[in-house]
């Protein structure tokens, strides 16, 4: 199966380069380029695309705006890359709905891995991002809204099993993991968590901060 990749950046010499090395990847194609977030939508109008690979800054639309209105309208999924390590540009774009936030540094495999993990639903933040995002929502005070919703409807439709399996997908952990923590078997942690994830409308990384913003990570977090 091949994946279809549009790479939006501002910067030819980036789009040049990660077109270059992912050519190389039998599994991946380049099918559009943009150079601001634009002109990214309007390319996305015209092809058929699987992945967005984002950059964040960019003259006239930015990518986290981009990544905001790919989303809403059930467009591809988006993986952001930057040159900045800076954590607002992670929690923007995860809140704008993107699957994924890497540096532009990264070595060719792991950028190819993780196009293929946020291709196939899962979620893939820098390492040296993911702690203080976890540490950032986690310090935050949970949303109070009346009502068996705790701030998000998706968490009243989930059961106490899944409500448990969302709390340890919030701390991190993988299903390989979570079942062994829960002793149940990886495959029925699948099932788990697709119905979260369908329930929530959200990918791994949103879920995450759902369950930070709503409280119900703040307990096992403590």
């Amino acid at each position: 199966m091949t994946i279809r990749l549009v790479l939006v950046d501002d910067q030819e010499m980036y789009r040049t380069g990660f077109r270059m090395v992912l050519s190389t990847r039998p599994e991946f194609e380049v099918v559009g380029e943009a150079d601001d977030g634009d002109t990214a939508l309007d390319v996305l109008r015209t092809v058929e695309a699987d992945v967005v690979l984002m950059d964040v800054r960019m003259p006239r639309m930015d990518g986290v705006e981009a990544t905001r209105r790919i989303c809403e309208s059930g467009g591809p999924r988006v993986l952001v890359l930057t040159t900045f390590d800076l954590d607002e540009y992670a929690y923007d774009a995860i809140r704008a709905g993107a699957s994924g936030f890497l540096l532009k540094d990264v070595p060719l495999h792991e950028l190819a891995a993780a196009i293929t993990y946020v291709h196939s639903g899962e979620a893939v933040v820098a390492p040296s991002t993911t702690r203080r995002l976890l540490d950032h929502f986690a310090s935050q005070p949970p949303v109070t809204l009346s009502g068996e919703e705790r701030g998000h409807p998706g968490l009243s439709q989930l059961t106490l099993r899944e409500r448990e399996v969302l709390e340890l997908i919030a701390l991190g952990l993988s299903n390989e993991e979570i079942a062994h923590r829960l002793a149940i078997a990886e495959s029925t942690v699948r099932v788990h968590v697709a119905r979260i994830f369908d329930q929530a409308r959200a990918a791994r990384v949103q879920a995450v901060v759902m369950a930070y913003q709503t409280g119900l990570a703040a307990t096992r977090r403590r």
